[in-house]
């Protein structure tokens, strides 16, 4: 054991890029950038941070910002069929031996999931596996495409330590299919600082990895419906989505209010979010996106059909329309009145500042692994 706390290994194989902005223009999800902000928390709380990662062309273990970096295999390396076991179990297996860390961390169903809980059972070391995606718990539902997978990630599901939701309804779900308990705890957000001198030089703002179940054809038809309002499309191509992306390039073209971006990476995305009035999401199912926290945290009002835990709805965060009719009113209603939608804002910036910090967040891992985590650290 380390003289420090403890010792945590974060596994998430796309983390990388948001660790080192330098590689910010590769792929980047939501699990990453939760990860990342976790990772930073639990260091500054004097744990001894590590993480699992994708071979990107690092050095192997690599410190940045007094996290150390281990490396498995890069994309595309090994001999179709056999690289399932060789490369990437074989070298995922073998960081987290080099991690050597008391607690291993992971989130988003998948077969690492089955992978990191049997590395957990062989050595004696304690699994928290987070739940991302409200799919995560519906047997058949998952994001997985393999039916070898899903049953290696139900594996893993089954033998973790900790497992921890997103909001009660995840909580709820996971009870009625699996008869797993879980915990609610909510996700962090980067505090942003002085969020009242960028001009809103964007009415409506929508940010998401083009995958279609994100559904961001409706924004175009949304566009439509108000003309004379401007929406920023920022999103990268998604594996297996390729043909949306390339459509929704296309077809943003003919729109003369439709901006269509791309991917920007995650340390430049922000200041799309100080620059918006609105952010809407037009997804038709969820986790808790990270969107919503990095719109919040800066004063912006979400306009979504999903309503995690009913936290829109009852905080008054924005609005929760029941269809794309809806919506285009209450995007409508919300740029009209500048007053309103400031205050909405406001109540909204002060709602995640009190709920979503890093400090409150890693506090509430730690209450759940046992008071300061030394309950679960090597002795």
């Amino acid at each position: 054991m380390s003289d420090r706390t403890g010792s945590i290994c974060f596994v998430g194989l796309d983390n990388y890029p948001v660790l080192n902005p330098t590689e910010g223009d590769r792929y980047i999800g939501g699990e990453s950038v939760q990860q990342t902000l976790l990772a930073k928390a639990f260091r500054k709380r004097g744990f001894d941070v590590s993480m699992v990662v994708k071979d990107v062309g690092q050095r192997d273990g690599e410190i940045i910002d007094d996290i150390r970096v281990w490396k498995c295999y890069a994309d595309g390396a090994g001999v179709p069929v056999v690289r399932f076991v060789h490369p990437r179990i074989t070298s995922v297996w073998r960081a987290l031996s080099r991690a050597d860390a008391d607690i291993y961390y992971h989130s988003c169903a998948g077969m690492l999931t089955g992978v990191v809980a049997a590395f957990c059972r062989r050595y004696g070391r304690t699994f928290v596996f987070r739940l991302a995606h409200d799919t995560d718990c519906i047997p058949g539902q998952q994001l997985i495409r393999f039916w070898r997978d899903r049953k290696i990630y139900e594996y893993g599901l089954r033998r973790a330590d900790f497992i921890v939701a997103q909001g009660t309804h995840q909580v709820e779900l996971l009870q009625a299919n699996y008869g797993l308990r879980s915990s609610p705890i909510n996700m962090t957000v980067e505090m942003a600082g002085d969020v009242d001198r960028t001009e809103k030089d964007i009415d409506v703002l929508w940010v998401n990895n083009l995958r279609d179940f994100k559904r961001p054809e409706l924004v175009l038809e949304l566009a439509g419906r108000l003309p004379d309002t401007g929406f920023t499309v920022v999103g990268g191509p998604v594996v297996g989505h390729e043909a949306l992306y390339e459509r929704m390039v296309r077809e943003s073209a003919t729109r003369a209010n439709v901006d269509f971006v791309g991917a920007v990476p995650y340390h430049e995305v922000n200041d799309y979010f100080l620059r918006s009035r609105l952010f809407v999401n037009t997804s038709d199912s969820e986790g808790y996106p990270n969107s919503f926290l990095q719109a919040w945290v800066r004063g912006v009002p979400v306009v979504s059909f999903f309503d995690p835990d009913g936290l829109i709805d009852a905080n008054r965060l924005g609005a929760v329309p029941e269809d794309i009719d809806d919506m285009a009113a209450s995007l409508s209603v919300l740029l009209a009145d500048d007053g309103d939608r400031r205050e909405i804002g406001r109540v909204a910036r002060e709602f995640v500042q009190a709920n979503y910090g890093p400090d409150a967040v890693s506090g509430a891992y730690l209450a759940l692994l046992g008071g300061s985590g030394e309950e679960v650290v090597r002795g």
